[in-house]
């Protein structure tokens, strides 16, 4: 059995990761209708790995004897004006995620719960892949965003993102 601190931040964490995945579609949504698609399917995928992230956590409490808990997932309430916007709302974003994140290996760590711990060292680990490849699409946006061709180029490279399933075992 999961301390109770422990399993209610993963509860917690499981409603925020399926609020990320609204998040990115909202984002995706935002690009499909400025005819960036490949923004927009790099935020569709983007979406699905955070759908996975929370069905990852779901199966983590149910495999430790623990009841799952579903609240309420708010809808995204951003107003994006510049292509640029959803790309640093999605860094800040990740960096609260990965705040989030460490509040609940910091839960664990405090109450010895060494399966805990070892569990979201894969979500440590994905956090700074996140931020990082967040960071790196702001970088790419600010030197290529403002020539059509770079533009064109980046939104190319983008498409052809392909989606990669978690390889996390509980």
């Amino acid at each position: 059995m999961l301390d109770k601190k422990v399993s209610r931040l993963i509860n917690e964490q499981v409603t925020k990761e399926f609020y990320s995945a609204y998040l990115y579609l909202d984002f995706a949504n935002y690009y499909y209708d400025q005819g960036l698609d490949g923004f927009a399917h790099w935020y569709d995928i983007q979406a699905q790995e955070e759908r996975d992230h929370a069905m990852l956590m779901r199966t983590y409490l149910l495999n430790n004897g623990d009841k799952v808990k579903f609240e309420e997932v708010p809808k995204p309430d951003k107003e994006y004006k510049t292509p640029l916007d959803p790309l640093e709302a999605g860094l800040a974003h990740e960096q609260e995620v990965t705040a989030l994140i460490n509040r609940i290996y910091r839960a664990a760590k405090d109450v010895d719960d060494f399966r805990t711990m070892q569990c979201f060292d894969w979500f440590v680990k994905e956090q700074g892949e996140e931020e990082k490849n967040a960071d790196d699409l702001i970088k790419k946006y600010k030197l290529f965003g403002s020539d059509p061709k770079g533009l064109y180029a980046l939104n190319q490279e983008l498409l052809a993102r392909v989606y990669a399933a978690p390889t996390l075992v509980l």
